[in-house]
């Protein structure tokens, strides 16, 4: 390690420490937990040798240790993912993962029974390293001390985990993102290359993550199948993250999780079912497909949960693409919905119009995507209400909020650009009271919504 190279390393475990986190080694095994259910979890890992990654694992409180390992696989980029079962609910669990001499630490939090009225709280955000904003010599990603000090029960990694498509480079730079993926070991090089920071790495070993892929993990605003890069884009996201698709659907990535009484969340993809962008919008278009989009319908109006939140990575009323529409919305940059247009509205709104018709109450929706933050109420109908709320990036070019989709007759409760952020949701018996926190650790804004 040069001079230089150990002064960086030294200015970030300082960092770290203050911020609340565990001072990390310099050691290359990479690790990430997620999936937690009640009884369950995933523990991601990342070595360097062909060689099997063992997981020990026991309550915080004590108790007897368990061990479970995997082995790891160059044609694997020696990744490996150990599912731990028959945890005890709403249980903090420490773990030490290792593999080839190497051990790093960790703890997590596993779901309350679903019919225990436990509070909740996560994250979100999403868009990491874009827009020449990637990993900074001295910094790091910074703003995941902030995110770690706010000790969530889990965090939504809401798309663009990645940015494949776009080189950063530079002296200020961490070296290793200077490229655009097009192989498979590039795709999988942009990943490792996040997931190694050294903050990232402590957020990650502290909280569990639920993440789903956007448009940047292939390639800006790609379409379904018919980017021939999807496949490879998509086998180093499930390669990266602790996902476990069904073994009869080894892609999918639409799935949900109930934490407790009081919460459930329905994660959606995005992408890889979604018709072209260029294609007019009308009955036959879709983001979803129809499989996906039956289950969100059925899954969410059946939950018997208080709150149901579903996690989008592109907006429900802001209007985003370059050459043609990538959100939801129709809307022109004024807001107005516009006739012929290319966006997916017709679709976004038959699935508010069945949840509104099956009588689904305090529903909210997850997304990012855009770069600023933005707190929204929306009343299509008399009879039907939602909130969508927005945050974002956590490292990339910033934006800042702009004209809503009038079609959802929205009401801007909150709107913060031109700086990175992340939200939080805090529920209980009483209601739900989301944040929107800047990099800085700041608080920037507090709504407060009771159940209906």
């Amino acid at each position: 390690m040069t001079a230089r190279a150990f002064k960086i390393f030294i200015g970030l475990a300082v960092g770290l420490c203050l911020a609340g986190l565990p001072a990390l080694a310099d050691s290359p095994l990479l690790v990430t937990v997620g999936e937690v259910t009640d009884t369950s979890a995933v523990v991601w890992g990342r070595g360097f040798e062909e060689r099997s990654l063992s997981v020990e694992y026991s309550p915080a409180t004590g108790g007897a240790a368990a061990v479970a390992s995997v082995g790891l696989w160059r044609t694997d980029d020696f990744t490996g993912k150990v599912a731990l079962t028959g945890l005890s609910p709403a249980t903090r669990y420490t773990y030490r993962v290792r593999h080839a001499g190497e051990s790093v630490e960790g703890s997590f939090v596993t779901a309350p029974p679903r019919n225990q009225a436990r509070p909740v709280t996560f994250l979100w955000s999403g868009d990491l390293g874009g827009g020449r904003q990637c990993r900074h010599v001295k910094d790091g990603y910074p703003i995941f001390g902030p995110m770690a000090q706010r000790k969530p029960d889990f965090f939504l990694f809401v798309g663009d985990t990645i940015y494949a498509d776009i080189r950063c480079g530079g002296p200020d730079w961490v070296p290793g993102n200077d490229f655009v993926a097009t192989t498979l070991d590039g795709f999988r090089e942009k990943h490792r290359y996040n997931r190694a920071d050294a903050a990232v790495q402590g957020f990650f070993r502290s909280t569990s993550a639920y993440a789903i892929w956007d448009d940047h993990e292939v390639k800006n605003d790609f379409s379904g199948p018919g980017e021939p890069l999807m496949p490879l884009g998509r086998r180093a996201f499930i390669e990266y993250w602790p996902l476990q698709p069904p073994p009869d659907e080894p892609t999918r990535l639409y799935r949900k999780v109930r934490w407790g009484k009081l919460l459930e969340v329905f994660i959606l993809d995005t992408r890889q079912y979604r018709s072209p962008n260029q294609d007019p919008d009308g009955p036959g278009k879709t983001m979803l497909g129809a499989a996906q989009r039956r289950w969100l319908i059925d899954n969410v109006s059946t939950s018997s949960a208080t709150w149901k939140a579903v996690v989008s990575s592109v907006p429900l009323s802001i209007s985003t693409g370059r050459f043609h529409r990538d959100s939801w919305s129709n809307a022109s940059i004024l807001g107005v919905p516009e006739e012929n247009a290319t966006g997916f509205a017709v679709e976004r709104d038959r699935v508010l119009r069945a949840l509104r018709d099956r009588k689904v109450k305090n529903l909210f929706w997850i997304v990012a995507d855009v770069h600023h933050a933005q707190l929204i109420r929306h009343a299509p109908w008399p009879d039907f209400a939602f909130h969508e709320f927005v945050a974002g990036p956590l490292s990339a070019s910033r934006g800042r909020p702009r004209p809503l989709d009038a079609g959802l007759n929205p009401r801007s409760l909150f709107g913060l650009g031109e700086i990175d952020n992340f939200g939080e949701v805090a529920i209980d018996t009483v209601g739900l009271t989301v944040r929107i926190i800047d990099v800085t650790g700041k608080v920037r804004f507090s709504h407060t919504i009771g159940p209906e």
